[in-house]
């Protein structure tokens, strides 16, 4: 089959067995143009839980397939690619999560949403990239130990000078190796273009950025601009999307090392078995994980995420 004529047939599969089909951002373009929803996770998550759909086909990693179960308990949920992992959601696991506590006793511990639902049992509250701010200024603690991403931690804590922070030094391994010499190439090749930059990267990064936000902040940036050329720090394929959705614009990747190889596994035909029953995973989660995770879920929403 030719990508034009697999993508009908995934169309066709999906409306015939009811499945809603979720896709990151940061998948290909192909992929994006099959689906229902796309985004960042959390929002994909909670467009599923709206709809009527029986199952949803995550295109995405394994954390936001098990965030997706965790809002749609009652729906089957199946990861595209059982391979897609976030690197940086694995980076801490539950003994690891537990010795760090220890270390600092009296601390909240506050989760970005882009971990393991296993490690969401044991904080007290979980953050998007957009709502971190607003959540940990909310919450009742004046004392906060924020994981696993250092870097968007210390953009939160710059903005709440009257809290306290603790890092776990993980990462996304992407947006933390860009640096301050990368912003000044992309800069100097393209002198007159705006730099819109994603909170994971370093503050060095960060701090010359003309907007800050979340993928879909930046997306939505770069559309309602006026300016015409935008420098995109933060995973390439925004800046695929962007040229598809602003043909008069025009968008430079701020660095060769901003390319997730996790979202990349993620295929059409992937999508295609899954439909077929042959392929994908289907995501179960113990009783215990669902209870703790989304209690930690439901804190983010009751603040304000």
């Amino acid at each position: 089959m030719t990508t034009h004529e697999l993508q009908q047939e995934i169309l066709r599969l999906k409306k015939e067995k009811n499945v809603c089909i979720l896709a990151h951002a940061y998948q290909s373009q192909a992929v994006l143009e099959v689906a229902d929803y796309t985004g960042d996770s959390y929002g994909l998550s909670v467009q599923a839980a709206k709809t009527d759909a029986a199952g949803v086909i995550m295109c995405g990693v394994r954390f936001m397939a098990e965030t997706c179960k965790i809002l749609s308990p009652e729906k089957t949920v199946w990861l595209a690619n059982p391979m897609a992992g976030c690197p940086m959601a694995e980076q801490l696991d539950l003994p690891a999560l537990r010795a760090l506590k220890a270390q600092y006793p009296g601390y909240a511990t506050v989760a970005y949403i882009n971990t393991t639902s296993a490690l969401k049992t044991e904080c007290d509250v979980c953050v998007t990239s957009s709502s971190a701010v607003n959540i940990c200024r909310a919450l009742d603690a004046d004392k906060i130990l924020f994981i696993p991403d250092p870097n968007l931690g210390s953009y939160v804590a710059a903005q709440l000078p009257e809290k306290q922070f603790a890092f776990y030094h993980g990462g996304c391994p992407r947006h933390r190796v860009v640096s301050a010499a990368d912003v000044a190439r992309a800069r100097a090749a393209h002198p007159g273009a705006k730099l819109l930059v994603h909170p994971e990267c370093r503050a060095e990064v960060v701090a010359q950025a003309d907007y800050v936000g979340s993928t879909t902040g930046i997306m939505a940036y770069a559309k309602k601009s006026a300016a015409r050329e935008f420098i995109i720090g933060t995973e390439n394929s925004i800046v695929e999307h962007l040229s598809f959705d602003c043909p008069d614009k025009s968008f430079y990747p701020l660095a060769v090392q901003l390319t997730c190889m996790n979202m990349k596994l993620t295929t059409l035909p992937d999508i295609y078995r899954c439909l077929l029953g042959t392929g994908g995973e289907q995501i179960m989660l113990p009783a215990d994980i669902m209870a703790g995770a989304g209690r930690c879920i439901r804190r983010m929403v009751e603040l304000g995420g």
